[in-house]
């Protein structure tokens, strides 16, 4: 299936691991150029370099940290240095803090500050930046990375679910505001992905007795979806929040 945007330019954020990392190799096997941002500038530089030999595209790496607005504006000015303007915008976020807690247990200011920091307001100053210059194009895809607990909450997941259901409600907003300027902006919520995040938090053998197709997804599905949302063939696709969860969130919507 030819998804109609080989030669476009997306950004993806945290994207030197996880599932930020599978979406930009989606990405990058339909001929998507890359601008990938994340914090470990090491692993960042090693993983874009071997994207680029793999599927021919251009490949550039950004270190920074996008709760950081000093980082995130050189993010958009090299962006718009290698490639004019983005075409994409691909919005991963880091992990809440860990160890993970009963909500309740959820005491220490710290823990929120830096969960919202990671999840929300880091990840609004990106969409700040990048919203605008897609609207100004005349076309653009935004697709956010949240998680299967914004529509059913998960033990011990309070600081994730408060956080990326703001993002999602945000998006959402998003997504109405920009509907007739060509930008789509959607988002995936992912659950039980076999990231290596998750192979240290779970047995991974009970967890898929969890999901009712009773294995752990692959990332590889994930990067799959995201790289759908960006394309053509879903320009009538907008505010959609998407499982990618192997059917576990039990809700009709």
């Amino acid at each position: 299936m030819n998804l109609g945007i080989s030669g476009k330019t997306a950004i993806v954020t945290a994207a030197s691991g996880g599932l930020g990392e599978y979406a930009a190799r989606a990405l990058a096997a339909e001929g998507v150029n890359l601008v990938m941002f994340a914090r470990s500038a090491d692993t960042l530089r090693a993983k874009a370099a071997e994207i680029a030999k793999q599927h021919g595209v251009r490949v550039l790496p950004v270190a920074g940290d996008m709760r950081n607005a000093a980082d995130v504006d050189r993010l958009i000015s090299e962006t718009n240095r290698e490639f004019s303007a983005p075409d994409i915008l691909v919005l991963n976020t880091g992990r809440p803090p860990v160890p993970m807690r009963e909500v309740l247990d959820e005491t220490e200011d710290q823990r929120w500050q830096d969960a919202y920091e990671t999840q929300l307001r880091g990840a609004i100053r990106v969409v700040g930046k990048v919203a605008p210059l897609l609207v100004a194009r005349g076309w653009g895809r935004i697709v956010g990375i949240t998680s299967a607990s914004v529509k059913q909450p998960m033990t011990k997941h309070g600081l994730s679910t408060v956080f990326r259901a703001g993002l999602t409600g945000y998006l959402r907003h998003l997504a109405n505001e920009v509907a007739t300027t060509g930008v789509t902006v959607n988002t995936v919520c992912p659950a039980s992905v076999g990231t290596e995040a998750m192979e240290k938090s779970y047995d991974l053998k009970i967890r898929a007795q969890q999901v009712p197709m009773r294995r752990i997804g692959r990332p590889e599905e994930l990067g799959a979806m995201v790289a759908f949302l960006c394309s053509d063939l879903a320009g009538f696709t907008t505010g959609a929040a998407i499982q990618v969860d192997g059917g576990m969130v039990a809700s009709l919507t």
